[in-house]
């Protein structure tokens, strides 16, 4: 067997479980078990066990969810439909899975930044990455850069606290209101910028 393959399935295994059922809730055994893999494996890729699984997790998932958003963003012409369509897109992809997977990021974020310092920096480290890329991505259509960096962080936090709200409903609602919030605030910042 490819070893190279049996970290990906281990790693792609460890993604969705972590997604789905939180760090605690995950055992290695089940990881293993969802990977195909030997459960000596795990250790043989990731010495440090279930945290550095996790840590690579988080550090290679945050990217990826990252650049798949901006494509999203970037899909649509006008920004301001091109925000409510990332959020509409992020409501159909979650009913899609029957609520079941989120963020790769946040589930974690939420169990381990009281309780684990080496996942709470990790996830930290990829919610800065997030924001530096969209206030990057707001700052092509709103000059000011503090205003573009408000705007990015409103995204990501409503998106988060909508992914969270969806779930627990069991409904897409809350994810396509924060979308039209989010466009509504987008549009305000622009046509601010346009009258200035």
């Amino acid at each position: 067997m490819d070893r190279s393959d049996t970290r990906t399935r281990i790693r792609s295994a460890a993604a969705v479980l972590f997604r789905r059922h939180g760090y605690s809730a995950t055992g290695l055994k089940r990881i293993a078990a969802e990977a195909d893999a030997p459960f000596g494996s795990i250790y043989h890729f990731f010495p440090g066990g279930k945290q550095q699984l996790a840590e690579d997790m988080i550090r290679t998932s945050g990217p990826e969810y990252s650049r798949m958003v901006l494509a999203l963003l970037d899909s649509v012409q006008d920004p301001v439909e091109s925000v409510a369509h990332a959020f509409e897109a992020a409501a159909a992809d979650l009913a899609a899975v029957d609520y079941a997977d989120a963020c790769p990021i946040g589930t974690v974020a939420l169990e381990v930044a009281s309780s684990n310092e080496v996942l709470r920096v990790a996830t930290a480290d990829i919610f800065d990455a997030w924001i530096s890329t969209t206030t990057q991505w707001f700052g092509r259509w709103v000059a000011e850069p503090e205003t573009a960096r408000s705007l990015a962080y409103s995204m990501v936090m409503m998106l988060e606290g909508a992914f969270m709200l969806s779930r627990a409903a069991r409904h897409p609602e809350p994810l396509r209101v924060a979308g039209r919030s989010m466009a509504k605030l987008l549009h305000t910042a622009i046509t601010q910028a346009d009258e200035g």
